[in-house]
């Protein structure tokens, strides 16, 4: 039994894994050996990942990490969780750890410039900053910085397209970017994007938004809403205290209360914005998949069902 609060380690590493797939087996295994679960991702451009556990057996997995060629500087955030938030452990080698679909972009040779959270409300404030916010399209509206553009996107490969498509509107009038997401790997790839698309001056939150909400007082914050986080607590607030909303188990997305209380809400089945994204089968699948996990709940044991892709 882990004790409460558990700690979760958001972690990334740009680097280069020359064999990505000599590292998934050791790697799993240090996982499993101290009781650690989440998911981790690899990569020929590095390691991603969220994971939790009690806190020695997390730093015995993140010394493991550290270890690895190149992430001896491991960027990790840490907050915690009042139960284990994950139900498995999982590591998956990718093509990329943060999936954009420009082959080309190198964020450890042109990612834009950090900017540490104590400085990022100057730097968004100034009228001359086009702020952009690079997370798909249900995580910023859970919440997002006051003035940030919402590229509206479903995934993050959606994200090059998007500014080719609005980069003169964009741009127009602008003296610089800044841009930001919930932990700064997707900044890093960003920025590396936006400098091959020919603009220099891009800055990027250091530790994304979760590390705002760690480091800056509310009274002083320009955030507003919830951050969206890809694990059972579903959302985190300032201090990275547990979020209010819920998770749809057919899509993934959160739910606020008016979500929860809509006629087209069944839980584990579907929500307003998900229901005619599944065919009837496939909530017929859910609906099952519901009614296995009560009767494992009936008899003390955990359920975790199917494994499915989370959003990119």
């Amino acid at each position: 039994m882990i004790p409460a609060p558990i700690r979760v380690a958001a972690l990334y590493q740009f680097t280069r894994f020359d064999n990505p797939q000599a590292l998934q087996g050791p790697l799993l295994a240090v996982c499993e050996a101290h009781g650690i679960k989440g998911t981790l991702l690899l990569a020929q451009e590095g390691i991603n990942g969220t994971i939790a556990g009690a806190p020695q057996a997390l730093e015995a997995v993140l010394a493991h990490i550290r270890a690895l060629p190149g992430c001896a500087a491991l960027d990790v955030k840490f907050s915690a969780a009042p139960q284990m938030p994950f139900h498995r452990m999982k590591v998956r080698v990718k093509r990329e750890i943060v999936t954009m679909g420009e082959p080309d972009i190198d964020p450890t040779l042109s990612a834009g410039h950090y900017v540490d959270p104590h400085d990022w409300n100057a730097l968004i404030a100034d009228p001359d900053t086009l702020v952009i916010d690079t997370r798909n399209d249900y995580e910023v509206a859970v919440g997002t910085f006051r003035g940030a553009v919402d590229p509206r996107t479903p995934t993050f490969r959606d994200f090059p397209a998007w500014f080719r498509e609005h980069r003169e509107a964009l741009l127009a009038g602008k003296q610089r970017i800044a841009m930001f997401c919930t932990g700064g790997i997707r900044c890093e790839k960003s920025t590396a994007f936006l400098r091959s698309e020919g603009v220099e001056e891009v800055y990027h939150l250091k530790g994304g938004i979760l590390k705002y909400l760690e480091q800056v007082p509310e009274t002083k914050s320009l955030w507003q809403g919830e951050c969206f986080v890809f694990d059972e607590r579903v959302t985190v607030r300032h201090g990275l205290a547990q979020g209010t909303f819920q998770l749809c188990r057919a899509c993934r997305r959160p739910l606020d209360a008016e979500a929860l209380a809509h006629p087209d809400y069944e839980d584990g089945v579907s929500y307003p914005a998900c229901i005619d994204e599944r065919t009837p089968e496939q909530r017929a699948g859910y609906a099952e998949r519901q009614r296995q996990e009560a009767l494992a709940r009936q008899r003390g044991e955990l359920h975790v069902g199917a494994v499915r892709k989370p959003p990119e």
